[in-house]
């Protein structure tokens, strides 16, 4: 088989992991990360972990390794069970990210993901975060989720750093995930495990700004896959329907809590009891109401 026909043999079976979503955080398959390859980004001391999404993720990989002089960079996708649209946007991204820095090493693309994990914090539990805070919309656990996941990779390759995109304003539009306490509460819960999250494009406001950076056009929301509950915290008219403190409760009583717990069992080398462990927090919770 030539390159060619490897990589479209490759890209095909990442595709088809999306469409499965398997339980897939530490033991990656040997044809997605060749123990070779494992021990080759151990040794890299400019690796970063590039969070693949949409334009910002690239843009902020561009930013990072000009600021920080990355030389390699692994895009990592990481799904949560609720997006939808063609996954040959996620390549694309990829290849977007590439032409943009040529003098970058831009690696294969992996895939992590855990539907089990985004459930916990997302998902079985909306009742009870709805009577015990108030208010509740799983933005702010879902991007806690995709930050929390890629973690044990993260660590299995030196602890190497990990790009986002997050913008706590997009051309005046607050995003309840992106404002400034819970970029710093993402930040927080990644560093205990030692692991830095990167985020170059935080205090960028002016989409403009993000087209200047890519050198490409690409508009903001396009070209890449979507999330059925995207928009689930504002009203019908339009303005943010949530205000942050029932936001920062559920971070600090119950999401935080429990990404901590299930991090750490994926780094013993387990497949955590996601529900359970959730179960558990949220009792607690209860119990202290």
């Amino acid at each position: 088989m030539g390159i060619f026909g490897a990589t479209n043999h490759r890209n095909r079976k990442l595709a088809a992991v999306f469409r499965d979503k398997p339980e897939l955080v530490t033991a990656l398959p040997e044809w997605m990360l060749p123990q070779k390859h494992i021990a080759a980004y151990q040794q890299m001391r400019d690796l970063a972990i590039v969070e693949i999404a949409g334009r910002d993720s690239v843009a902020a990989a561009v930013c990072a390794a000009e600021q920080n002089e990355y030389k390699n960079l692994l895009p990592v996708y990481a799904y949560t069970g609720t997006e939808y649209g063609q996954w040959q946007s996620v390549q694309e991204a990829v290849g977007r990210l590439a032409r943009r820095l040529p003098q970058v090493r831009v690696h294969p693309l992996l895939i992590v993901g855990s539907p089990e994990f985004w459930r916990a914090l997302n998902g079985r539990f909306i009742g009870d975060c709805v009577e015990l805070f108030g208010r509740y919309s799983p933005c702010p656990g879902c991007h806690l989720y995709l930050h929390s996941v890629r973690v044990p990779l993260a660590k299995k390759l030196g602890n190497a750093d990990i790009i986002a995109g997050e913008r706590t304003s997009h051309n005046g539009a607050i995003k309840i995930n992106q404002v400034k306490q819970a970029l710093d509460f993402y930040s927080e819960a990644l560093s205990f495990f030692g692991i830095r999250l990167n985020m170059p494009l935080a205090e960028i406001a002016d989409g403009t700004e993000i087209e200047k950076i890519l050198e490409m056009p690409w508009q903001q929301g396009k070209e890449q896959l979507c999330c059925s509950l995207s928009g689930n915290y504002k009203k019908c008219t339009g303005g943010t329907g949530m205000d942050i403190e029932p936001v920062m409760r559920y971070f600090h009583e119950f999401a935080g809590p429990v990404a901590i717990d299930v991090v750490t069992a994926y780094m013993a080398g387990q497949i955590p009891e996601h529900q359970k462990i959730a179960s558990q927090v949220m009792s607690q919770c209860m119990n202290q109401k």
